[in-house]
């Protein structure tokens, strides 16, 4: 059975239900996304005397088949980047820190290979995950020594030689075929599953049942696949959300609507019926973490007031990579100051020049985030951490938090009254762009669809009011009482960086370019052709919004050669009265020279004795 269920329908009270409805004595597994889920999802099951029911993660049933029958010992926190190149003495060339970029592409094969479901690590192509040009180009270089290291790596782990990872003993879990001891697997969050256990779950003999939502599949870099679109079940659809109104409801389908630019929209009915109309939970939501700490760090900031706020997932994780690196440690190599720097990676940098190029050839976006927070606050960053830290409560005072700020990712399955979101979210008008100016093999729709789900996840965790970006919102969309819209900053405003060089130089290919003599040649020339004050700042104001106005255009070129006529007629006019001034300045010169000659020649015969 397939349960493909709209945000807020109530997917576990469905599978609750479910599972009190089978059989006396039936035994039923039921998995769950994450661990805390699990425990949701224990508590749950109690409170309804169905204490038949197993609870586990793909991690959790993997690990009693795996890690206790082969006694491994489990790397809790994974891998850091420069402990593999230690490991297996990675070698560079003359190239910066190759070592560490090769150890980089190591962990992420073994992730790719370990979600996958492919029983050998030749069986994938991991440049399909790469994206960014330069890293491609290095993977391509090293192609068949990364793959050669990364099966090095796997080997020694499945020795025992080292520490395992949880994706490792998964993996193992999958390659082992294993036969589940159930009559009943319920498997949730299915639009997110790892393909590795999805492997598992379709070859049980159980009665499996599989539930999501589609549009909520938000975890494909981390090599998730929806498997809803994977299961052939019979399918049944939930379509009414009972946590919010209609009006909720009406945003999200429009927002799904965006799917249309890449060819993937399909007609998704959602009713609303949630009727809550109090303001008791406040959320700040964004898509990357780096949009998060930034609108973070502006709200601690503009609010002094406020005593209390919560990071869903703990806050630490916003200010730390996955491998132990700091925004501290960026700083600290921003600074110079390299005694200080703790990470073994970033210490091994001379500078943040070094770093970023590290971080293009490795695509590690968290390192990327840290990058950008220290160039735009700088030597702040500690005393502001240190404000956010003072003012965040743990797990258990949640409800005393007067906002809540998460990701995304972090959020999933969480409801809160309001939602504030973040302008670092995919629009319409972004999507409109990427798919008319690129070429269709340039277009990555799956993670364009991606990008959708989550804005459409984000503005359906709402109960009763969602503030969202004026960019964000569908066009003409009818005004609501619950749909309150932030107007966007005028573009002289701005002050966040919405784009990197990179991106820029696409659409202008000089951009931050060096100023040389025919760039100065060509200005000389562009001047030449006829540029008049005021009305010139009118005409190019007028211009600029209405670029392919002729009129405006001829307008503008007239007062540019009205200012150079000026500036010729000013130019000429100083030039006669210079050369009158040096015609008068020589004839003084001349008699006054010829004057003192002839007093020296008198002087010379009438005073001959001297």
């Amino acid at each position: 059975i397939k349960i493909n269920a709209v945000a807020g329908s109530g997917k576990t009270t469905t599978v609750i239900e479910y599972a009190r409805t089978r059989p006396a004595g039936s035994k039923i597994l039921y998995l769950a996304f994450n661990k805390s889920v699990k425990l949701e999802a224990i508590k749950k099951f109690q409170e309804k005397g169905l204490n038949h029911v197993t609870v586990e993660t793909s991690h959790s049933l993997a690990y009693k088949y795996i890690v206790f029958q082969n006694n491994y010992k489990i790397k809790a926190l994974g891998y850091k980047t420069n402990e593999i190149a230690e490991l297996l003495n990675l070698q560079g060339n003359e190239e910066k820190h190759t070592e560490y970029i090769i150890a980089n592409h190591i962990n992420k094969f073994i992730t790719y290979f370990c979600n996958s479901d492919k029983l050998k690590v030749q069986d994938l192509n991991y440049l399909d995950t790469i994206t960014d040009p330069n890293a491609r180009i290095f993977v391509t270089t090293f192609y068949q020594y990364i793959l050669s290291q990364t099966r090095l790596l796997l080997s020694k782990m499945d020795k025992g030689e080292i520490e395992i990872t949880h994706d490792f003993y998964l993996k193992k879990f999958q390659i082992s075929n294993p036969e589940l001891p159930f009559d009943y697997i319920l498997f949730d969050e299915g639009q997110d599953a790892s393909p590795a256990m999805l492997d598992v779950f379709l070859k049980q003999n159980a009665t499996k049942v599989i539930v999501g939502d589609t549009h909520q599949q938000i975890y494909g870099w981390r090599f998730a696949v929806n498997s809803l679109e994977k299961a052939n079940f019979e399918t049944h659809n939930l379509s009414t959300s009972f946590r919010f109104s209609q009006d909720i409801a009406s945003l999200a389908m429009e927002i799904l609507k965006y799917k249309k630019h890449i060819n993937n929209h399909q007609n998704i009915a959602i009713n609303g019926k949630g009727e809550s109309d109090e303001i008791k939970t406040k959320a700040i939501l964004a898509r990357t973490n780096l949009g998060l700490l930034l609108k973070a760090i502006e709200y601690v900031t503009e609010k002094k007031n406020v005593k209390h706020i919560y990071f869903e997932g703990n806050i630490n994780s916003y200010t730390y990579a996955d491998e132990g690196a700091s925004l501290y440690d960026v700083l600290n190599l921003q600074n110079e100051k390299r005694h200080l720097i703790k990470d073994k990676l970033i210490k091994a940098m001379k500078n943040l020049k070094e770093l970023e190029d590290y971080i293009g050839k490795t695509e590690d976006l968290q390192l990327g985030m840290m990058v950008e927070i220290v160039k735009e606050y700088g030597n702040k960053i500690p005393n502001i951490i240190k404000t956010i830290k003072e003012k965040h409560v743990d797990g258990d005072d949640k409800e005393k938090a007067e906002m809540i700020f998460s990701t995304v990712h972090r959020c999933k399955g969480m409801e809160y009254d309001s939602v504030r979101l973040v302008n670092d979210f995919i629009s319409e008008e972004t999507l409109e762009k990427l798919t008319t100016e690129k070429k269709p093999e340039e277009i990555n729709e799956m993670k364009l669809n991606e990008e959708i789900n989550l804005l459409y996840v984000a503005v359906t965790r709402t109960k009763n009011k969602i503030h969202i970006p004026e960019s964000l919102m569908p066009i003409d969309f009818p005004d609501s009482p619950q749909i309150q819209i932030i107007k966007d900053l005028p573009e002289e405003k701005k002050t966040e960086k919405s784009y990197t060089v990179d991106q820029v130089r696409e659409k202008y290919k000089g951009a931050y370019q060096p100023w040389t003599q025919e760039l100065d040649q060509e200005l000389i020339d562009l001047f030449s052709e006829g540029i008049s004050g005021n009305d010139l700042a009118k005409h190019f104001k007028a211009l600029k919004a209405k670029p392919a106005d002729t009129i405006l255009l001829r307008a503008a070129r007239q007062n540019l050669h009205d200012i150079m006529l000026l500036n010729m007629q000013a130019i000429q006019r100083k030039s006669i009265t210079a050369e009158n001034t040096a015609e008068v300045s020589v004839f003084w010169v001349t008699l006054t020279g010829t004057i003192c000659l002839l007093l020296a020649l008198t002087m010379l015969v009438n005073l001959p004795a001297n």
